[in-house]
């Protein structure tokens, strides 16, 4: 495979729906391919070097929510020389359980395409990492980075998940179903999510094995992936999956970051002034970012706190 990544250039940003997805075929087209799969999907391919990075993505998550409005594994086009299969849907409610990404993943296996690659991670977040491990059966030996994954929104097995209630018409009993079953043949599966968003908790305790590893990211909400993003650690933990080099370590290392991000700062701040239970744990967070910085909100609260007898 050549190596395009300095040549690889694109601008998806500031099109409206249609022109960026006539866009993103184009430039597919030109470095790798595009397919239309199915009545809701699509594959964009861009061929790079023998390091692939599989992404589950939905196309308004794209355009709404990434500031170049272009496939997560575009930018490690550029920066790394990775290729990029992005396996993309209108929106993620349906959790890919389409016949027709069925079949593409069963023409992928067919012709072989994954065994030209060295190195695979397939990547999601919430129905992404439900995708990513349930398909990453289609390249034995592949690495799977999964953040706040379903493992199965089957009704019989998962019905104590009552957040999706469109997603109990789906099917996820039939093939690659349950995730957890189809990360068996994966060299290592990483586990991302928030252990106080309880559901996400239980469906990570479904992934067992010698080969799962569990990172816990506490007080990161609902989209765990973004929060990442915004603390910015999100590109280190997908260069270290794809390496098998991100160990528990190395993560507690890099989670370090969030004390430094406001957004979680005040997020933690707002749950423990909330709960009320941990009045000097809320003390000592405020006296460290009074220290840090001139900040109202936490000075104010610390001294309601020290008013009351509690120090840090």
């Amino acid at each position: 495979m050549k190596d395009i990544s300095a040549g690889f250039q694109y601008d998806l940003s500031g099109l409206d729906g249609q022109t960026w997805a006539e866009t993103l075929e184009t430039v597919s087209e030109e470095y790798g391919f595009f397919e239309p799969v199915g009545p809701r999907y699509s594959a964009a391919f861009v061929e790079a070097g023998r390091t692939l990075l599989v992404s589950f993505e939905s196309a308004s998550a794209i355009q709404n929510a990434q500031a170049d409005c272009a496939p997560l594994g575009w930018s490690f086009v550029q920066s790394h020389g990775w290729s990029s299969l992005t396996v993309l849907c209108e929106h993620v409610d349906d959790w890919f359980r389409h016949p027709a990404i069925f079949g593409f993943f069963d023409r992928m296996i067919d012709d072989g395409f994954f065994d030209d690659f060295d190195r695979i991670l397939f990547y999601g977040a919430g129905p992404g990492g439900y995708a990513a491990a349930a398909f990453s059966v289609a390249a034995p030996d592949a690495r799977v980075l999964a953040i706040q994954p379903q493992a199965t929104l089957d009704v019989a097995r998962a019905g104590w998940d009552r957040r999706f209630p469109t997603a109990r018409r789906l099917d996820f009993t039939s093939r690659y179903g349950y995730a957890p079953q189809m990360v068996e043949t994966a060299s290592d599966v990483w586990i991302i999510h928030d252990p106080q968003v309880v559901e996400d908790a239980v469906h990570a305790s479904l992934f067992q094995g010698d080969n799962i590893h569990h990172l816990s990211c506490p007080h990161l909400g609902d989209r765990a992936d973004r929060s990442l993003m915004g603390i910015g650690i999100w590109t280190d933990l997908v260069e270290q999956a794809m390496s098998g080099d991100l160990t528990h370590l190395g993560f507690a290392h890099l989670w370090r970051a969030r004390q430094d991000n406001l957004k979680y700062v005040r997020t933690l701040f707002g749950k423990l002034d909330e709960d009320g239970t941990h009045p000097r744990l809320l003390a000592r967070l405020c006296r460290a970012m009074v220290e840090d910085a001139n900040r109202p909100l936490f000075a104010q609260k610390l001294a309601e706190l020290e008013a009351q007898g509690i120090a840090p």
